[in-house]
């Protein structure tokens, strides 16, 4: 069975975001903390095991915000 989690999104990126508006990427730990009450450890743990959606961007591993959310909005009680 192929579960795809994303399908790919054009971002406009001349586009200014709202103040309130969900960035595209997060530390690891922040979005950890802020979608599933996670503290550091766990969620870089999360993020090993692919729970937690990344990016490497340079050195820095950042977890993608938008992908997690939309996993979570489509299945709360199996979101991994």
């Amino acid at each position: 069975m192929v579960i795809e989690w994303h399908k790919p999104e054009a971002i406009d990126m001349r586009k200014k975001s709202a103040a309130n508006e969900v960035p595209y990427t997060e530390s690891v730990p922040e979005l950890g903390r802020r979608l599933l009450g996670l503290g550091r450890q766990s969620s870089y743990a999360a993020a090993r095991r692919g729970e937690i959606p990344t990016v490497r961007i340079g050195g820095k591993l950042r977890g993608l915000s938008r992908v997690l959310e939309a996993r979570l909005a489509r299945d709360p009680q199996n979101n991994a």
